[in-house]
């Protein structure tokens, strides 16, 4: 099993749960972070006085896939999450040796 991570921006992810779920995936998490990477933050103006933002509004999407499904996890997120902008974002995959669902007690590639 494999953990795959995208931090995107915030406007792109009902692209790529779309993209996700049109995969056969039932289920995946998201949480609203901040961050930057080669942008280093940009400058905003906000009633008249210049201010620099240091971390940029980004969210980050988890789903957890079965290793034969997790190149095609990559490459649908890409697809979705990418602008041709700079700022479009990562994609982590990690292995997970373990999977529990709690309520019924089922591991691994059965708990997904």
């Amino acid at each position: 099993m494999k953990l795959v991570m995208a931090i995107i921006k915030p406007f792109k992810l009902d692209e790529v749960r779309e993209a996700l779920t049109s995969l056969g995936l039932q289920g995946l998490t998201v949480s609203e972070v901040k961050g930057f990477g080669r942008q280093k933050g940009q400058t905003e103006i906000y009633r008249g006085a210049e201010y620099s933002v240091s971390f940029l509004p980004k969210v980050r999407v988890e789903v957890v896939v079965t290793d034969d499904m997790a190149e095609r996890a990559v490459e649908a997120i890409q697809k979705a999450a990418n602008t041709g902008r700079i700022g479009d974002g990562k994609i982590f995959a990690m292995e997970i040796p373990t999977a529990v669902r709690i309520r019924t007690g089922e591991t691994n590639a059965e708990a997904l």
